[in-house]
């Protein structure tokens, strides 16, 4: 499936998850805390997220129907499906919204970032709403479990934060505990939303834990291409700098390889430099992008991406073949494609 026919397949599904984002945004009650809002989640976002959830419920419904009894294109999904899949981009807005602020990034998506727009404390806020706003929809199109796993990934997202923070303090070169930042900051958020859409229509234990599985590795695989892209990547399509995530001092997979398969003095030299100031890192980065090359840190990097996405691929191995199960690979094989 290539990538038009996979843009066809979910735009009235797109279409229909903005419709509601906008329903619930209006409800705001502040013209200023509105134009924000739409500003931050109306700027290019693909809504992987949501779209997920749709898929999920989707596929766990037409397998639960005894064959032949109708066309998978005729399942109706319940208008409250795609409320609560859109809890999934509110939480994700809002976590955009501060890290902004946090990292003070000027860009987002090749666009000023809204705390370039407008003052911190208006964004904070902003992100605050979003949180709360997306919580109280989990909880009135949901229930208690889908409450409690949005919650669940919710407090993995901020614990992560934390642990990436003490990483960059120690240079932590550990593989496990990258990973492990990776799952709680991008994996827990998108296999939550696949597993809500397979819990919302009642799918088996055995379909919910296949779909988790899947979003926990599409997720990881996701974050890994974006740290491949962060030194090979097109800034006029990612809308960030070449080399954004060295200059912040932060430990991705191909600069991990590198350092643990290079020289100890090359090693030194690079941490060297992870220990100095921002702008010293920002003048060496086709330096680094050099050293990274040369210790297959982009080679290794790549290969665990296609790993994952094959192990995403795999879980869906339960399901029937449906345009669903096709749908879901498609956005799997799209991650390793992607350029922004």
């Amino acid at each position: 499936m290539d990538k038009n026919e996979l843009l066809a397949l979910l735009q009235p599904d797109i279409e229909h998850i903005n419709h509601t984002m906008r329903r619930e945004i209006s409800q705001c009650g502040n013209a200023r805390l509105q134009h924000i809002l739409e500003y931050a989640l109306f700027n290019g976002g693909k809504r992987i997220r949501p779209l997920l959830t749709v898929l999920a419920a989707r596929l766990c419904a037409f397998s639960r129907m005894p064959e032949g009894l109708a066309a998978e294109d005729e399942l109706q999904p319940p208008v409250n499906l795609y409320q609560l899949a859109a809890v999934f981009e509110f939480l994700h807005g809002a976590s955009l919204l501060h890290d902004d602020v946090i990292d003070n990034a000027g860009r987002r998506r090749g666009k000023p970032s809204a705390n370039s727009v407008w003052d911190n404390t208006q964004v904070i806020l902003a992100g605050d709403y979003l949180h709360t706003r997306a919580m109280t929809m989990a909880g009135t199109a949901g229930d208690h479990h889908t409450l409690a796993l949005i919650g669940f990934a919710t407090a993995a997202m901020i614990q992560a934060e934390f642990q990436q923070m003490q990483t960059v303090q120690e240079r932590n070169l550990s593989e496990e505990n990258y990973f492990a930042v990776l799952r709680g900051k991008t994996g827990c958020l998108i296999s939550a939303a696949c597993e809500v859409g397979a819990y919302f229509a009642q799918g088996s234990e055995q379909h919910q834990l296949a779909l988790r599985n899947y979003g926990d590795a599409l997720g990881l695989a996701f974050q890994v291409v974006d740290d491949l892209l962060d030194y090979q990547g097109d800034p006029a399509k990612t809308g960030k700098a070449i080399g954004n995530d060295f200059v912040e001092g932060k430990m991705t997979l191909p600069l991990l390889h590198a350092l643990q398969n290079s020289t100890e003095a090359a090693s030194a030299h690079i941490m060297d430099l992870l220990k100095g100031e921002a702008a010293a890192r920002a003048a060496k980065i086709t330096e680094v992008h050099g050293f990274i090359e040369q210790h297959q840190g982009f080679a290794y990097a790549r290969q665990g991406a296609e790993a994952l996405v094959e192990a995403a691929n795999e879980a869906l191995a339960v399901f029937p073949d449906c345009q669903s199960r096709r749908v879901l690979a498609g956005l799997a094989q799209y991650v390793l494609t992607r350029q922004k």
